[in-house]
């Protein structure tokens, strides 16, 4: 009887391990309720959560992280720099953001700062030389598939 119940127990503190390390929040918490398919709501003026495949973070600080939306690519930055995300292992994981979409016009010197946070080498940061205007997502929450 005490080796079933060790068992049970057993079972039941593994699953439930098991099941907060599958999510992970960041930033203000925010549920899964009224995600929003990316390319019908791209919505420069109201909050919107959206699901996608994170692609990189940065390396240096996990301050942003570029996102594959469908077909765009958008540069994630985090409100504030109030919370940040992992620095490593996050790409190619699912993703869900809640925010602002925005269409940014990045000057050069963001670039190269940005390139150099991603560990670019001092050749590739010095042919930036025009700003581009970029996809961009300011997050109040995140929440991150570890599967």
């Amino acid at each position: 009887m005490k080796k079933k119940l060790f068992l049970l127990l057993l079972v039941t503190f593994t699953v439930s391990s098991q099941e907060k390390s599958i999510i992970n929040y960041y930033g203000e918490k925010i549920g899964f309720e009224n995600v929003s398919n990316y390319s019908e709501s791209k919505s420069f003026e109201s909050t919107i959560k959206i699901e996608g495949e994170i692609l990189s973070s940065c390396p240096k600080k996990g301050c942003w992280m570029e996102m594959k939306l469908d077909n765009d690519t958008v540069f994630v930055k985090f409100r504030d720099y109030g919370f940040f995300v992992p620095k490593k292992g996050i790409a190619g994981k699912k993703a869900v953001i809640s925010g602002k979409l925005s269409l940014d016009t990045l000057k050069v010197s963001e670039l190269k700062h940005y390139a150099e946070d991603a560990g670019k080498s001092i050749s590739e940061i010095s042919k930036i030389k025009y700003p581009e205007v970029k996809i961009s997502f300011l997050a109040d929450g995140v929440i991150i598939f570890d599967r």
